[in-house]
């Protein structure tokens, strides 16, 4: 029996949107190389090894990351044309290779040096500019898009509680990732760190091509596994229209949504990134930065579990405004890390804001704008959200070494929260008229 028939969904014994659950959690799993957390563990002994300053590695991030988020938006389109098997597949084999050759980088840098006579840090920047390309493309972008955006697509009634699961598997995988990945560094190296990574990656490929599968009605089946009742009171219990990508760009609930996603992007990834270096520049020690992510995660998927579960019912413009009020709370907390009671801010508003995060990016699109074209409206986001990202290490790192505090790029962060809580009042859901 070939994979076609061991897992096609019209013939599984129970409704196939749950395997497709869990190997699109699986996927964002396997996404972790490419996000920030899966990096940031890297910074330390890879800059080290390279001859690489803070800013310098902090920039290559930078630049790698937004070059990825230009592409991001056709990685979209390809997911609505080509589907979650084959985007994900390749997008797996790809980090795959980023993550191999990554492991040899000293190597090439070395060689790359003693071929052309010269010694100059250009050489490892320029190398770790293409890989942090291919990492956040292809690992932060496709495979972490393609695997949510196919959850959604078998779902609607119940989105937010199979979401719900997902994002607290998620959640608690990657709380954990930052200790596991530096055992495996301190255990084999960071190189060797890096090879155990791409071999996982290739069995994530492989994971892809039998178990990922497109909408349901492609096979005969319908959301769910079942129709509504007349008396159903989920929001999406009404068939409603599929927006048009250039329809949903227009809307002001498009930009909003987008934006504090990309916010929050932008807040965790400059936190993440440097967070030994904050924690030691607060008088912390080490150890504590790297556990600081068990108490986020335990406030995040507290959060995530909770509003996953009331989605199917809620107003979205109400878990915006939360997702705004976190977003507010880490950046005071991020001024006050010297002091206790910034640490506890800092803990409760990076977990509320990630919780709703998860959300957010999982259910908004497909409620604001419908299943259709969920691959090309939701690329744009993850697009701009990439960028955000981009931006975070630099920002963090230049307000550290040229102004002598982290604390600094918590000043504009506030005021661009601010802006979004008053343009948010009128991002209403362009697709119900009362505006959930």
């Amino acid at each position: 029996m070939n994979y076609k028939g061991l897992f096609h969904p019209a013939r599984f014994p129970f409704f196939y949107g749950y395997v497709v659950v869990l190997a699109g959690t699986i996927g964002v799993w396997a996404s972790l190389p490419g996000q920030t957390v899966g990096v940031s563990t890297f910074t330390d002994p890879v800059k080290d090894a390279l001859g690489l300053s803070r800013d310098q590695f902090s920039t290559a991030y930078m630049i790698g990351t937004i070059l990825s988020s230009f592409f991001i938006s056709a990685a979209g389109r390809w997911f609505d044309r080509y589907g979650a098997r084959m985007v994900a597949a390749g997008s797996a084999l790809v980090l795959a290779l980023g993550l191999f050759i990554a492991s040899f980088v000293d190597v090439m840098s070395a060689g790359i040096q003693s071929l052309l006579a010269i010694q100059h840090w250009l050489v490892p920047f320029i190398l770790m500019v293409a890989l942090f390309f291919v990492f956040r493309f292809s690992g932060q972008g496709i495979l972490t898009m393609s695997s949510r955006n196919m959850v959604m697509k078998w779902f609607e009634r119940f989105r937010g509680r199979v979401n719900a699961f997902s994002a607290l598997a998620i959640s608690l995988g990657f709380s954990i990732a930052p200790v596991l990945i530096d055992r495996l560094i301190i255990g084999f190296e960071w190189y060797g760190a890096w090879q155990i990574m791409a071999l996982c990656l290739l069995l994530m490929a492989g994971l892809a091509v039998l178990t990922f599968r497109d909408s349901p009605e492609k096979y005969g089946l319908v959301p769910d596994g079942r129709k509504a009742s007349e008396h159903c009171k989920a929001i999406e219990s009404k068939e409603l229209r599929s927006f048009e990508p250039h329809e949903a760009f227009k809307t002001r609930a498009f930009w909003m949504y987008s934006l504090i996603l990309a916010f929050n992007s932008f807040f965790i990834t400059g936190f993440t990134f440097h967070v030994v270096s904050i924690f030691e520049s607060s008088g912390y020690a080490r150890s504590e930065a790297i556990s600081i992510f068990v108490p986020m995660a335990v406030v995040s998927v507290s959060v995530s579990l909770f509003f996953n579960f009331m989605s199917d019912w809620v107003r979205l413009k109400l878990l915006l405004y939360i997702m705004i009020s976190g977003g507010f709370m880490a950046g005071v907390g991020l001024i006050g890390m010297s002091h206790g009671w910034g640490l506890y801010l800092l803990i409760a508003g990076q977990g509320i804001s990630g919780g709703m995060f998860s959300v957010l990016n999982a259910v908004a699109w497909p409620r604001l704008f419908g299943r259709k074209f969920i691959g090309t409206i939701s690329g744009k986001a993850m697009s701009m959200i990439v960028f955000a990202s981009a931006l975070a290490p630099v920002a963090f790192s230049l307000s550290y070494t040229k102004i002598g505090s982290y604390a600094f790029v918590a000043i504009p962060s506030l005021a661009f929260i601010f802006y979004l809580a008053i343009a948010s009042i009128k991002a209403n859901n362009p697709r119900l008229p009362e505006s959930k």
